[in-house]
């Protein structure tokens, strides 16, 4: 595991453990994990999560969601990377897919999708698009 960029290894073990067909993976927790999760999990790309406190760092553990046996999510892509911030305004924010898929910003008012950003007309980095 590449611990260069921690939600980069969050979002590939959500991507090979769908892939897999896992109904549940755990990946090491943070803050910002944290609440993307909770933000997959409001927009219903993932069952559930919850935080298990193991030691100084603790775990996440995160129930995949299938619609009819296919994973409801269909593609990840991380954008902004540690080498290459990709930062964006309300303004330029476009829908993914067509309104089908979601772009995660992380803002000054905290991880939102990019419809919560461009209706709180805030900007941020743009940590990945889902679908």
């Amino acid at each position: 595991m590449c611990m260069t960029d921690p939600i980069a290894d969050m979002l590939s073990s959500i991507r090979n453990a769908s892939t897999a067909r896992h109904d549940m993976l755990t990946v090491p927790a943070s803050k910002i994990k944290a609440e993307m999760a909770a933000l997959l999990a409001q927009e219903g790309y993932i069952g559930a999560f919850k935080i298990l406190r193991q030691g100084v760092q603790g775990k996440i553990a995160i129930k995949l969601k299938y619609i009819d046996g296919k994973p409801a999510i269909r593609g990840i892509k991380r954008i902004s990377t540690p080498g290459r911030r990709v930062y964006m305004s309300s303004d330029e924010l476009k829908p993914v897919l067509s309104g089908t898929g979601a772009a995660i910003l992380s803002t000054n008012k905290g991880i939102l999708t990019d419809a919560e950003a461009r209706e709180a007309k805030v900007g941020g980095e743009v940590l990945c698009h889902i679908w």
